[in-house]
């Protein structure tokens, strides 16, 4: 017997209508209560705090990038009296030290550094929130240790397939964004020599600091416009302004050239060790950066799971179809 009957029962359409006008808000504004490093190799430490409640249900915060980093607004998607948050900046990012080191820096050792940090706050099972190349790491860590999950919320699926990172980088977000991947490719001078991936990591790694901030800002300004469905211009210049790329440019393209560390179709391939799992997961309907197919597919084959189709909202958790989704899967595992 087919699924998709089912699948086409199950997935949830977050419409921006009379229906579904609840108010949903984040949570007020709060302060770690505790702040540390991890210490996870010879090279890296790795920051880490702990929001909300001691005694609470231990949620992990995965960031995106690779390269990007927590914020005080991801501590906002949960009830500080239920949840003990947990938010960790990834190997390079962030307040990690050091900063933007690309050695001993893989898929394998920043799923493992979550095992790490988890048995070093003595917890035992913990819900895993992850967006975009966060959804990555928790599929990973999942698939690996899945006696350890007892839930997933994962926003714009992202599975390290070749067709993906081909996708983003290679003119498939060009049908909806042709004028930002024309001025992309025109900044960064490509040829059709080697992949962008490693010919945007040549350039930032540049012997000069001025190229290396250069081209970490081409790559960032490129990233964010396509995120989000309506920013102007003006309002990416000001983001940027406030903003050092070094890490997420440097980091994000030495994962994609070396196919982010994962075998072609691995999470793919290991769903089974994940049907247990409850998991719920968030796309925009518009997202351009992880289109809601990779979501889809996923959702297809985890008997355990729920997908919600946002609808008007591209990538970025911070658009409001998404992040009330995001607030109401979290209210499910309370």
């Amino acid at each position: 017997m087919k699924k998709v009957p089912m699948v086409m029962i199950t997935v949830l359409l977050a419409l921006n209508c009379a229906s579904n006008t609840e108010e949903i808000t984040l949570w007020p504004e709060i302060e770690p209560f505790q702040t540390d490093y991890l210490k996870v190799s010879e090279i890296h430490e790795i920051y880490y705090e702990c929001c909300g409640n001691p005694d609470g249900k231990p949620v992990f915060v995965l960031h995106g990038g690779p390269g990007g980093s927590s914020s005080p607004y991801m501590r906002r998607f949960f009830n500080p009296e239920k949840f003990l948050i947990v938010l960790h900046d990834q190997r390079g990012a962030g307040q990690s030290r050091p900063y933007a080191e690309i050695r001993e820096n893989t898929t394998q050792l920043l799923f493992e550094d979550i095992e790490q940090l988890r048995k070093h706050l003595n917890l035992d099972q913990i819900l895993l929130f992850g967006g975009s190349w966060g959804s990555t790491l928790a599929l990973a860590y999942g698939e690996t240790y899945p006696e350890n999950v007892n839930g997933m919320i994962l926003r714009g699926v992202f599975t390290a397939t070749k067709s993906e990172i081909d996708h983003f980088y290679h003119g498939g977000v060009s049908l909806f964004f042709p004028e930002v991947y024309d001025r992309f490719i025109s900044a960064i001078e490509y040829t059709d020599t080697k992949t962008i991936p490693n010919d945007l990591l040549e350039l930032i790694q540049s012997d000069d600091e001025v190229e290396r901030q250069k081209y970490s800002r081409i790559w960032a300004e490129y990233e964010i416009k396509l995120s989000v469905l309506e920013l102007p211009d003006s309002e990416l210049e000001r983001i940027l302004n406030g903003y050092n790329p070094l890490a997420f440019g440097l980091l994000e393209n030495y994962y994609m050239a070396n196919n982010c560390f994962i075998e072609e179709g691995q999470l793919m391939n290991h769903l089974d060790k994940l049907n247990p799992i409850p998991i719920i997961m968030v796309n925009g309907r518009y997202d351009v950066i992880c289109p809601p197919i990779t979501a889809y597919r996923l959702h297809t084959q985890l008997p355990n799971s729920k997908l919600i189709i946002a609808e008007s909202s591209g990538h970025s958790m911070g658009e409001k179809p998404i992040e009330r989704e995001l607030l109401k899967a979290v209210l499910a595992f309370e």
